[in-house]
């Protein structure tokens, strides 16, 4: 049996290791905080080997409501962190060099449990942060912590927090993923592939399922009379014309009426950078569909909630019967922009 690594494998390692060294040298991860009156965001950076971004602001405003101040020296991960980012970078190079697959295997094995071990005290960390709340702060509201989100988006108060990977989470992550590719291909999982090029589209099909499982993973469902427009504040009450803003960090935005939704969009265009847009099939309950798989209706004879007389289908034959019984127009979704 040969235990030698192939020249492609070792290539990969040594890509590795060149995203793990420049991950080193800018943030990890990133938590945003959005509220009215910081209509730029504040912004957390998490470096491997310090805090940055907006941290003296941030403690400003947490000292009201008795979270502790951040400081980099008070988290001893801030220590270790970069030691043991070098080490995985060293690894693969001299997993590379020496070529055995036991060694790639190892390395894939120690990296796997680090990440795990890594989110585990991340999170333990932004509990005890979120908790542990001074009970003679100036501002105390009964049973609430302030704990942000592991990945993804939470309300806190007044602030919604984003937590996401940044651009060097975003290159450990490849760097994990490209020593999986070795793994793989190393351990003959590709081989039972027999097309010609069988071995790239399953690759190809990995970074697919691996950077899509990370975005958006759809639409959160509006509750009818529970919900409110993030326009107008209105209740959401008819969800034949129900939409939702969804961002790229995972903020939904609902609203009651299409006229609010433009609204929003066009007095929050800043936070709208690879936005996905869902509105309501008026036809079909529960079912919020992308703009670009409807079909609009629009005429003063459609009674919508804001006065947008606007309505949606996914089926344009529907569409075009409503349109001629409501005596209204077929239209697109670039028409009916502001």
């Amino acid at each position: 049996m040969n235990k030698k690594i192939s020249i492609l494998s070792r290539i990969l390692l040594v890509a590795s290791a060149a995203l793990l060294a420049y991950s080193l040298k800018v943030p990890i991860w990133q938590i945003d905080l959005d509220a009215p009156q910081y209509p730029e965001g504040l912004n957390l950076k998490i470096f491997a080997g310090k805090l940055g971004g907006d941290v003296e602001i941030i403690n400003g405003l947490n000292h009201y409501i008795g979270m502790k101040t951040l400081h980099t020296e008070d988290f001893i991960e801030f220590t270790l962190l970069p030691y043991i980012i070098g080490f995985f970078a060293a690894f693969s190079l001299i997993s590379a060099a020496i070529g055995q697959k036991k060694v790639v295997y190892v390395l894939f094995g120690l990296f796997v449990t680090f990440g795990i071990v890594a989110m585990i005290d991340f999170w333990r960390w932004e509990y005890n942060y979120g908790h542990d709340l001074d009970p003679h702060a100036a501002i105390i509201v009964p049973g609430m912590a302030y704990q942000p989100p592991l990945i993804g988006f939470k309300q806190l108060l007044n602030f919604g927090a984003y937590s996401i990977p940044d651009t060097g989470g975003w290159m450990f992550i490849g760097s994990g993923l490209l020593m999986l590719i070795g793994v793989l291909k190393e351990s003959a999982f590709f081989s039972r592939f027999k097309k010609k090029n069988a071995v790239g589209a399953a690759v190809v099909a990995l970074l697919t399922f691996t950077f899509t499982s990370c975005g958006n993973s759809g639409p959160e469902e509006i509750k009818l009379n529970k919900d409110d427009c993030d326009n107008c504040k209105m209740s959401i009450s008819d969800k034949r014309f129900a939409c939702e803003i969804l961002t790229s960090k995972g903020r939904a935005y609902k609203f009651d009426d299409v006229s609010c939704l433009l609204d929003y969009k066009t007095a929050h265009s800043d936070k709208m950078n690879n936005a996905s847009y869902y509105i309501q099939d008026y036809l079909v309950p529960n079912t919020l569909s992308l703009i670009n798989a409807l079909t609009f209706v629009k005429g003063e004879n459609i009674s919508s909630p804001m006065g947008g007389n606007i309505a949606a289908f996914t089926n344009k034959d529907s569409a075009t019967v409503y349109a001629t019984q409501w005596q209204a127009e077929l239209t697109s979704w670039e028409s009916i922009q502001p």
